[in-house]
Order: structure tokens, then C-alpha cells, then sequence
């Protein structure tokens, strides 16, 4: 049991709380049925909405007890504190747990379950009287499909402290006792690299099970150039490494970090995990005591939490769609960015099935070292998809992944991003395509190459000609084949961005108002809006909108006057088309770009965009086993040590005048 570290209203809900919780399954009527669903909506409505925020917080002021007020109830079945049976049912070989609870004062415990439905079902009860240790051994049969274990403390006539609580279970029953080191790559995020540091640094428990922090800079913002760094290399000594290497991205700072790792030959485990997060050390602990226990080597990762909205889950688990090689959730009833501050865990049924994955993304998952040495590093791709092809490729291998409940971070979410557009387009088709080509079970990658043609359609009728530009880059480097991916690691990304100065969708300002006002020609018919096509008319529709764009030039006012200004969520595709030109926000609000319509840009780049998909297609099966059967030396420790020796962190004057870089 953990309260957090630092207790404020948001984060309370992930840890405890303080209302009745009902069951929201429904009982004898099927699944997804209309008798279900009443059922369900009556059950939400009686439940009292969460009141986290309303708590007093120096009822969890310590990290391992909480008090429990006279006359109040506080419950444990939340996403830090319940306990995911159905995961350690499914991994490990372990069948009972051993919950143990010390209490001081007069009340009550009752521990629930609930099943993979999510109905709640109480499974002990205990009165506890003065300082008293309760212990309960839970049978894990049941949990095939999913399910939890928690317990709620009622307090009598006067407060209950919850001294501690803990779930046990037989130690020789692990496979390993294994400890780990952790990589993490930073690009010029030093407040956030320094904080997670610490956070390590200053956790005795995390301390004994550390072999090494390495930590990879690959920022001209270095850590070394900070003085609190000097404070806890002291403070961790051998524990604390620092390399610094030039910008090979994410996949080159987590293959580095993953590399010193499986060569010193120490580690159990690899922890890979971003410097842009708030780390709940317990997770680490949590990720480690589950792969040592899981009956084979298995990755094992934390869930995402978001840093702005911190009850907030971004996903409670990913798979990898095989038709359209893209991610996807593991079920029908998932949802993306989950609310506990809203719908506690223990009333949202879909959060008892267990979610089994095809991976977990990097902002922390454990590998085993083991499974790096059968299998390679990442594939040299640069800052999307690494993740998800790694999982794929473990998994493969034999090597699965877990995405384990209670085990988080918080991470600014890209939800409210649109990294699809701008320089980052090409790295999304370009690793795309090539998972596609490692991966698809399909001939000719399923729908891959019909969706890349469907989008470059939708960016060039959106006037969006820098991100189209990134993308016709990158179907042409796959076909160039998988032997440029190491050569150019360190320049592609340079080398994409000093192509915007040639788009006028690429260059921003801070506001609408530093551009001409807006001139409307013609309003829409009869004052309404513009809507997306039904889903029948759309091809109809796309060809006629993109046959007038490649003839009929744009009107001459609109090349001195923006058409409209239209905000970032509004700016669909199908609604850009109407517009020969257009002042668009970005995702985050912080610039406008003004959007043109180039009718000789269109032809061009459909011409080619056509072409490169012909030659996809023709050549699916020969470039699919080209890539294949590179896979294992682009991933190999020879290769990523050549990539490494090539990219060395640029020296500057001050590196000079100290004489020298360090590694």
C-alpha cells in the first residue's frame, strides 16, 4: 500500500477513496445488451461520484499509512493499491496471495474481489480492535480472465490508522531475483532529467535493487553544464552514468542505454523510460517483483498516466492492428484517456478484463537483458514506432509483454498534439511502412499501402504540402532499402526540417493578427457549416475535390487574404478542402500557419505519391524480405556500435576550453 509522494486533490483518486462503490456489471442479461445497459446506467447513477479532492490530506501524509476518520470509510480498490490477481494468475505461477494489514483503533476490514465482468463480490471481513496485524490468504484460481483484489477500512467511534498493508506471496516461487538498470535518453529536458534523478537517487529501496542509471544526452543543453548534477553523481557514485552522443533519437539513446546494459553482463533487466516524466518509484519495484515472478523472461511496462491531468490514463493497454499495422486498443470497450477521478476503478467493468498486449511504449518498460541479447536492439528508425516493433519482434521471439496495472508514470499526453503533421509525418509513414514490411501477416501489408495513398490525397487537398513533402521522402527511403537506416540516423532529421523553408504551410507566427485579415469571397450555402461526406460518398467526393485542385487555379484575393481562420480542431481535412487558402493553429495553440492552395504542387506530388505506391505495391514481397532478413544485423551490437562511434556528441567551445567531452 502507497500514498503518493507528494499528496495534492488530483492524484488522491489513483490512490484512495472515500465513497461506496457499486457494481456497474450486468447480471444475468448478455453483455452489450439493452437490459445490460439500463442495468448498468441505474448502478452508475447510484453511485456517489468520487470526492478525492475533498479529502483531507493529512490523512495519507505518510508513504505507507493512511487514516481512516471515525464514522468514515476509506477503500483501497484503486489503481495503486488494489491488486491486479488476473495478471499474476495469467504470467506467474503463483495461486494465493497473502494480504497482511497492521491497524491501530476500532473498526472493520472488508476484502472484495471482483471477476473479469467487473461485478464486485466481498470475499472476507474481519473486526479489528487496538494495534492488531490482519492477514487474509487469497486464493488466485479464479482470475483466468481478469479481476481484482481490494479492501475497504470502516472506522468506528474513533479513527483507524492503516499502519501498513502489503500482498505476498511465496518467494520461491520467482524464477529470478534479478535487479536491473534503467536508460534513459534526454534531449534538452534537464529540470525534468535532474527531478527523475533524484527521484532514484533518493529511494533506498529502488537503490538496492539499481545496478546503474545510465542516463544518454543527447541535448546541447548537457546535464554536466548544470551544477545539481555534480550533487547526485556524488550522492549515487558508480550508480549514476552520464554518455553523451549526438542526436540519434530516441531509438539511438535507448539502444545505447539498453547496450551498456546487456554488455556489462550485471543486469536482470533494461528499463527504458523518457525524461519527461513524474515517476511513481513504486512502479519500478512493482515492474521488477512481477518479471522476476513471470514463469518465462518477459517485458514488463507501466502504464501512462497524463502529467497535465494527473487521474487521467492515457491507455490501459496497446496492440498492434495486423491489417492496418497501426496501434489499436485490445478491446471494443478500452477507452483512451480513462478518468479515476470520474469512474473509479472498481465501477468500470472494462477495467477488470485482463488487456493483453503486443507492447508497451517507452516512457518505461522493463526488457530483460536476456531478451536484448537474443534479439538486438531497436530497429535505427528514429522516434516512432521503435516501441511498438521491438514488442512485435519479442513477441515473436517468445518473449512477451505485460502492461501491468499499478505500475505508472506521468507524461505529457500527445493527445492534444497532431504529430501526423509537420516534420514528424515522415518519420510516422516512413516506420510505418517498414513494421509493415517486418511484421504484416498479410500479402502486401494488408491495407497499408491503400491507407498511405488515402492520405497523401487528404494532406495534399489540405494544402498541408510540407508535411507531404516528408512523407513522398520517406515511401522513397523505403525503397531504398533497410541499409540506409543507419547511415542516415543522424542527419535525416536535420535534413527534413531545413526543407520547411520551402513551404508556406511549414512557416508560423505567434498570432493570426501578424497576417493580412481574413477576406471571405464566397460564404457557405445558406450559412452552414461545412460537413464531413457520408461514408459513401466520400471517394466520389475526394475525387472531385482533388480534380478541381489539380485544374482550377486558386482565386487571386486569396493569395493576399487568408479565406478563413480556422482553429486546430476544426481543421479536417474534408473542411480545409473548400479553401484556396486558410490560417490554421497548431495543436497546441502556440502558432498559425497560413495555408495555400498550389495547384502545381498538387500535380507534382500526386504524380509522385502515385508512383512510389505503384512501386510499393509491385515490390511488397521482395522489399518484405529484403528488410526481413537485414532485421538482425541493423539490430545487431556491432552495427549500433558503428552508429554510436559515427555519432559523438558535437564539441563545443566550452567542451574545448575544458578540454574535452565526456562519455
Amino acid at each position: 500500500m502507497i500514498m503518493p509522494l507528494e499528496a495534492t486533490p488530483d492524484i488522491v483518486p489513483l490512490y484512495i477513496e472515500q465513497t461506496t462503490a457499486h457494481s456497474t456489471a450486468g447480471g444475468a442479461f448478455g453483455l452489450g445488451s439493452a437490459e445490460a445497459k439500463a442495468r448498468q446506467d441505474a448502478a452508475a447513477s447510484r453511485s456517489q461520484a468520487p470526492s478525492g479532492a475533498q479529502m483531507d490530506l493529512d490523512d495519507m501524509s505518510a508513504r505507507h499509512s493512511a487514516r481512516v476518520p471515525a464514522g468514515a470509510m476509506r477503500s483501497f480498490g484503486t489503481y495503486f493499491n488494489a491488486f491486479p490477481a488476473g495478471y499474476w494468475r495469467r504470467w506467474t505461477s503463483v495461486r494465493e496471495v497473502t494480504l497482511r494489514i497492521a491497524t491501530a483503533g476500532r473498526g472493520q476490514i472488508v476484502v472484495y474481489r471482483s471477476n473479469a465482468r467487473g461485478s464486485i463480490q466481498r470475499q472476507d471481513f474481519r473486526l479489528v480492535e487496538g494495534s492488531v496485524i490482519s492477514e487474509f490468504v487469497l486464493p488466485l484460481d479464479a482470475f483466468g480472465d481478469g479481476g481484482w483484489y481490494w479492501f475497504d477500512v470502516y472506522a468506528g467511534p474513533e479513527d483507524v490508522t492503516v499502519a501498513q498493508a502489503t500482498w505476498g506471496a511465496d518467494a520461491s516461487l520467482a524464477r529470478v531475483e534479478g535487479t536491473f538498470s534503467i536508460a534513459m535518453t534526454t534531449l534538452n529536458k534537464v529540470s525534468y532529467c535532474l527531478e527523475n534523478i533524484a527521484t532514484i537517487a533518493r529511494n533506498p529501496d529502488l537503490r538496492e535493487m539499481l545496478d546503474v542509471m545510465y542516463v544518454v544526452d543527447q541535448g546541447s543543453d548537457r546535464l554536466r553544464d548544470h551544477e545539481e548534477l555534480a550533487d547526485l553523481q556524488a550522492e549515487m557514485g558508480q550508480q549514476l552514468q552520464i554518455i553523451e552522443q549526438g542526436n540519434i533519437g530516441g531509438s539511438g539513446g535507448f539502444s545505447r542505454g539498453m547496450y551498456e546494459a546487456a554488455t556489462a553482463g550485471t543486469s536482470t533487466y533494461v528499463v527504458n523510460c523518457d525524461d519527461d516524466i513524474v515517476i511513481e518509484p513504486e512502479s519500478l519495484i512493482r515492474l521488477k517483483t512481477f518479471a522476476d515472478f513471470a514463469r518465462t523472461p518477459t517485458i514488463v511496462g507501466a502504464h501512462m498516466f497524463d502529467l497535465n491531468n494527473r487521474s487521467v490514463l492515457h491507455t490501459f493497454g496497446e496492440v498492434v492492428d495486423p491489417w492496418r499495422i497501426q496501434p489499436a486498443l485490445p478491446s471494443a470497450e478500452g477507452e483512451l484517456g480513462h478518468d479515476f477521478a470520474l469512474d473509479p476503478l472498481r465501477s468500470t467493468p472494462w477495467l477488470h478484463r485482463r488487456t493483453d498486449v503486443d507492447y508497451n511504449g517507452w516512457w518505461m518498460c522493463m526488457i530483460p537483458t536476456e531478451t536484448v541479447r537474443a534479439i538486438g536492439l531497436s530497429l535505427p528508425v528514429f522516434i516512432k514506432w521503435d516501441d511498438a516493433e521491438y514488442g512485435l519482434r519479442a513477441k515473436k521471439a517468445g518473449y512477451p509483454t505485460v502492461s501491468l496495472p499499478g505500475a505508472g508514470v506521468w507524461h505529457v499526453s500527445w493527445v492534444d498534439k497532431d504529430d501526423l503533421v509537420g516534420w514528424q509525418a515522415y518519420f510516422h509513414e516512413r516506420n510505418r511502412i517498414i513494421t509493415a514490411l517486418l511484421h504484416s501477416p498479410y500479402p502486401r501489408g494488408g491495407r497499408v499501402v491503400k491507407e498511405s495513398q488515402f492520405m497523401d490525397v487528404k494532406h495534399l487537398i489540405s494544402m498541408q504540402y510540407y508535411t507531404e513533402a516528408g512523407r513522398l521522402l520517406a515511401q522513397s527511403d523505403v525503397l531504398r532499402g533497410p541499409h540506409v537506416l543507419h547511415e542516415e540516423i543522424g542527419t535525416k532529421l536535420p535534413a527534413i526540417r531545413a526543407m520547411a523553408a520551402s513551404f508556406d504551410d511549414a512557416s508560423a507566427k505567434k498570432d493570426a493578427d501578424q497576417y493580412p485579415a481574413v477576406h471571405v469571397d464566397k460564404p457557405p450555402r445558406k450559412g452552414r457549416p461545412f460537413s464531413q461526406p457520408s461514408r459513401y460518398l466520400l471517394p466520389l467526393w475526394t475525387a472531385k475535390k482533388l480534380a478541381a485542385q489539380l485544374v482550377q487555379p486558386p482565386k487571386e484575393r486569396s493569395t493576399r487574404n487568408p479565406q478563413a481562420a480556422i482553429a486546430h480542431q476544426d481543421a479536417r481535412w474534408w473542411r480545409l478542402a473548400h479553401y484556396d487558402s486558410a490560417l490554421v493553429s497548431n495543436a497546441e495553440g502556440t502558432q498559425v500557419s497560413w495555408y495555400k492552395r498550389d495547384p502545381e504542387q498538387v500535380r507534382t506530388m500526386l504524380a509522385r505519391a502515385v508512383g512510389a505506391h505503384v512501386d510499393l505495391y509491385r515490390r511488397w514481397n521482395e522489399l518484405a524480405a529484403q528488410y526481413r532478413e537485414a532485421s538482425a544485423e541493423i539490430t545487431s551490437f556491432d552495427a549500433w556500435e558503428r552508429t554510436f562511434a559515427a555519432n559523438p556528441a558535437p564539441e563545443r567551445e566550452q567542451d574545448r576550453a575544458r578540454g574535452g567531452t565526456s562519455a
